[in-house]
């Protein structure tokens, strides 16, 4: 088991690599450093030695790969290559545009995404797994297609509609929770209930119909006939065989979400006022602040990584019959 976990890592490397130069590759060949001086200082009437100053100001006067005026290893260090992105493997991510440090920022943002992340994503997997668990129990029934019926309507509605309904509903007409904004310490819940309720409401249609035709998936495999020939009870064959075995395709898409909770929503925070992740990404990307876009694609595509690594190592605690030798 450890060495299969060494050699998803080996695996995970090349292409941790492949997606930095990727992006390094959009951000300084595609969009040069003056493209980008001429977008923070104004596309008209830019002077070169304002262009130069601005580059000079963020090391952006380097060469990109190599630099032959220097000497020794620092014709690899004393480029932009090296200063602006290879430094992030350290966790080292620069100072954004308006002087802060950017690994710093993420740290302090990182606690209000996870507390609107982590409820919804545990309390929204629970009910569309219970809910999709009774609509395959009464399945071709009236339930199971009323049912079917609501989580195609609830698909149809657009995030944005939830987020605003339940502002003007629960937070100005009920005035049962502020409308947007964040607390500190116990009285930041009065801030999160309506974005986690939010959140799972708008997670119940597509998350129910998927768990439910998984689950149907189950229902007609050989191993269930035999349970129920045994003579156990439908709902011991459900809990007790269907849910484990339909656990793998479960876990393919859920335990992949997991890292990408720390990166927040980008809508949610950013309608409800919240400090997170997904509200710095947007405020950056407004902002033209390259640096942090950059830290924050290349912190995505790490976290996206290690979710395809936890899914296969989580396949062994649901599946007995995988072994990695």
């Amino acid at each position: 088991m450890l060495a299969y976990i060494l050699r998803r890592l080996l695996y995970a490397l090349p292409i941790l690599i492949g997606v930095n130069l990727l992006t390094f590759a959009l951000f300084f060949v595609v969009n040069t450093p003056d493209d980008m001086a001429r977008l923070q200082l104004g596309v008209k009437h830019v002077t070169p030695e304002a262009i130069q100053k601005w580059k000079a100001e963020r090391g952006y006067d380097r060469p990109l790969f190599w630099n032959p005026a220097a000497g020794g290893l620092q014709q690899l260090s004393d480029t932009i290559f090296f200063d602006k992105s290879a430094r992030m493997f350290v966790g080292d991510f620069g100072q954004a545009e308006d002087g802060r440090d950017i690994a710093r920022e993420i740290t302090s943002r990182m606690g209000p995404s996870l507390a609107i992340a982590l409820p919804t994503f545990v309390l929204g997997l629970f009910v569309t797994i219970s809910l999709a668990l009774i609509l395959a129990f009464f399945r071709a029934t009236a339930l199971d297609f009323w049912g079917v019926v609501a989580c195609v309507g609830l698909m149809s509605i657009s995030s944005l509609f939830y987020i605003i309904g339940g502002q003007y509903l629960v937070a100005k007409v009920w005035q049962l929770v502020p409308i947007s904004g964040f607390g500190e310490g116990l009285d930041a819940w009065r801030f999160l209930v309506l974005p986690v309720l939010i959140g799972v409401v708008g997670g119940i249609g597509s998350s129910t119909r998927w768990y439910r035709t998984i689950f149907l998936e189950e229902v007609g495999k050989d191993y269930v006939r035999t349970a129920r020939a045994k003579g156990l009870p439908e709902t011991l064959v459900f809990f007790r065989h269907i849910l484990k075995n339909a656990m793998i395709p479960i876990l393919t898409g859920v335990v992949v979400v997991i890292p990408l909770l720390f990166m927040g929503s980008l809508l949610t925070e950013s309608f409800f006022g919240i400090p997170g992740l997904g509200s710095y990404t947007i405020d950056a990307i407004n902002a033209q602040d390259f640096a942090v876009v950059r830290s924050m694609v290349f912190i995505g595509s790490v976290l996206y990584i290690a979710g395809l690594i936890l899914t296969d190592i989580s396949y062994t605690l649901v599946d007995p019959r995988i072994r990695f030798e």
